[in-house]
């Protein structure tokens, strides 16, 4: 696996592929066993990952207290972002939940001791949670830095001109979104955002939560059908994109999910892999030997593509280029 320079404000080398953590564990009723993910891990370290996304809320701690088993042996190989908001609680409390400095000091002490270490890399508020000053967020994360709890400070599922906001008060090196060949809105405001303020970009369900392998018009199973298992249906727009994947995946000899994988590393940021077995994690690392021709991604990006709208599409028409 190749490795990049996290953003363009650090010199932090981290894999191409993160591996999501959110399925570690069965708390919540659903996700890999104890058993099978120590091999899970040690797939994805052996191909050269050194890049973990994890946060207090999935599987109630129980993934944070397995990826701190996994690592404690060689913290320092290892690159570990962590999210807070929600806590790890099924009910929290109003105090214990949110991006408010006392939850976020309460959620990273939490994390710190799950994660058996006394640094996190990368930490972030998991979504803005429409109350919490973005001062105070800020401010919070900054002390945390300063107290060496964090080196690097992030948010996740935030609008971009609350991202932009923090991004001018402190400096700011991570992103967090979803994005994937069939979630693109993010192309109208957060990827030029990112972009402007060199943040390290992290890509969630960069198959749309098994959408885009094309298994849920088979029939199988995946986190799309767990709450109904016959509610699965494709739209216009689903359906054009997960057929030109299948056409693609015949031209190249890989699959449809591995086509929509490889069309992510083409975007300049770093796609988060999620598994809930070895045999996921294997066909999502063989994405890094997808060959897509240019043409091939050109007819992924116009299939996929989002409408801009305002103010975009008004000054696409009035701006002059020299």
């Amino acid at each position: 696996m190749k490795y990049k320079l996290f953003g363009t404000h650090t010199g932090l080398p981290v894999s191409e592929f993160a591996l999501g953590a959110s399925a570690f564990g069965e708390r919540r009723g659903y996700g890999a066993t104890r058993e099978d993910i120590p091999q899970i891990l040690a797939a994805y370290a052996d191909a050269g990952g050194n890049f973990i996304d994890v946060a207090d809320q999935y599987q109630l701690g129980e993934a944070e207290e397995i990826v701190g088993g996994f690592i404690a042996s060689r913290r320092h190989d290892f690159v570990i972002c962590t999210k807070y908001t929600r806590s790890s609680e099924t009910d929290p409390s109003p105090a214990n939940e949110g991006n408010h400095r006392k939850a976020m000091r309460g959620a990273v002490e939490a994390s710190l001791k799950r994660l058996k270490t006394d640094y996190i890399d990368i930490y972030m508020p998991h979504y803005d949670d429409g109350r919490t000053p973005l001062e105070e967020i800020a401010r919070g994360l900054e002390d945390l830095v300063k107290a060496g709890k964090v080196v690097y400070p992030g948010l996740a599922n935030f609008p971009a001109w609350k991202a932009a906001a923090i991004a001018s008060t402190i400096p700011l090196a991570a992103l967090q979104i979803e994005y994937n060949l069939a979630q693109r809105t993010a192309d109208r405001e957060l990827m030029a955002m990112a972009g402007y303020f060199g943040l390290g970009t992290m890509l969630y369900s960069p198959l749309a939560g098994g959408l885009l392998t094309g298994k849920y018009r088979h029939g199988n199973k995946g986190r799309l059908t767990l709450s109904s298992p016959d509610a699965y249906q494709e739209d216009q727009h689903t359906k054009a994109i997960i057929d030109l994947l299948e056409v693609i995946a015949a031209e190249t000899g890989d699959t449809p999910g591995q086509i929509a994988l490889a069309w992510t590393l083409h975007k300049n940021c770093f796609p988060i892999i999620g598994a809930r077995s070895l045999g996921h994690v294997k066909e999502s690392l063989q994405a890094l030997s997808v060959d897509v021709s240019p043409e091939q991604l050109s007819r992924l990006d116009s299939i996929s593509a989002v409408a801009m709208g305002y103010p975009h599409d008004l000054l696409k028409s009035v701006q002059r280029t020299y």
